[in-house]
């Protein structure tokens, strides 16, 4: 077992301050673990701007944004692991991973932050019905294939939800030559940040349909279209009301879930109310040593706000380290990480 004195698992805004932040309150012996290919988690997709007000004062797009942190973790000394799985952890703060260059990693650590983001829910988990046909997607895996892969996923496109990828992509596909037919919101107002409403479709003519949902999709092989209905104040589709809507491609945009498979499977504590890992005001979890932060702990509008909240987690868990090392007589040499008995 290689050992550390903090594991950081995610590579994203809030995993990549948190190592940061530790490194700078004097940590020396940090590994950060990213399944991608790249530093970066989601920023790497968002090509729009918007990133960096708050901190930086300045309006970045998200790849700029990650660049600030990337470019600062390339200087310094913390072991990057990218392309990396991380398979299990456990409340004695050791990680199970694996990659194609390391093959199979048990790696020990005084403290691990978990910043493991979230997730989106699917046209499944909100039970839409129909066949399952090519052209359905979530707004953030479509996000992925055009900004990333370079793929256009269809030229009649409707969008359910007004969450802010929902949005965002709503102008995207709008600027890239599709139609968007309309954003879809049973609720009776959008979720998503009010600039991004008056930015992404007010400006580009897109409708925006409250009180409706998806009822339906039809098509077999690719979508052929979907069946819109009103919904009553209990969010049920109103009998009636039913319209047929040509299009060859459904974004799906109706919420996010905190991704914390790995710290329930480890028995860590979760918050009922939104499913993000319960913490206290350090950020600290339910095991000791163990800190949470991002979007695995609740879910953040502002990327800016997931950094702020991973540097609270890497100076707490610096403190703890630091506090174990004078608890049991041993000094942090904190050049290189080596621990020194005084």
């Amino acid at each position: 077992m290689e050992r550390f004195e903090l594991a950081v698992i995610g590579g994203g805004p809030a995993g990549l301050a948190a190592a940061l932040e530790a490194r700078k309150s004097g940590i020396g012996r940090i590994i950060l673990l990213e399944r991608e290919r790249e530093l970066g988690g989601i920023l790497q997709q968002c090509v729009h701007s918007g990133f960096g007000l708050h901190l930086f004062k300045e309006e970045l797009t998200g790849p700029e944004y990650a660049e600030r942190f990337i470019e600062s973790i390339r200087q310094s000394d913390i072991v990057c692991k990218t392309d990396t799985t991380v398979l299990e952890i456990s409340e004695k703060r050791s990680v199970k991973a694996v990659n194609a260059v390391d093959g199979f990693m048990e790696i020990g650590a005084e403290a691990l932050v978990i910043a493991t983001g979230c997730r989106e829910r699917t046209r499944e988990a909100i039970g839409i019905p129909g066949d399952r046909p090519a052209g359905i997607f979530t707004a953030g895996s479509a996000q992925r294939f055009m900004n990333l892969e370079g793929y256009r996923i269809g030229k009649r496109v409707v969008i359910l939800g007004s969450g802010d990828v929902g949005l965002i992509m709503a102008r995207r596909l709008t600027l890239e030559g599709s139609e968007v037919i309309a954003v879809v919101e049973a609720m009776p107002a959008p979720s998503g940040l009010g600039r991004n409403v008056i930015q992404c479709l007010d400006d580009f003519g897109i409708p925006l349909l409250l009180g409706h949902t998806v009822t339906s999709t039809i098509g077999k092989d690719r979508l052929e279209g979907v069946q819109l209905a009103q919904v009553d104040s209990r969010m049920q589709p109103i009998a009636g009301t039913e319209t047929f809507v040509q299009c060859d491609a459904l974004l799906v945009s109706v919420g996010l879930i905190p991704e914390n498979e790995l710290a329930l499977q480890a028995g860590i504590a979760i918050n009922e109310d939104n499913y993000g890992l319960a913490v206290d005001e350090r950020m600290l979890t339910s095991a000791e040593g163990i800190f949470a932060c991002g979007n695995a702990v609740s879910i953040h509008s502002l990327a800016d706000y997931v950094t702020i909240q991973g540097r609270l987690a890497g100076r707490s868990a610096a403190s703890f380290i630091l506090d174990e090392c004078r608890r049991t007589g041993i000094d942090s040499d904190h050049q290189d990480g080596r621990h020194i008995a005084r």
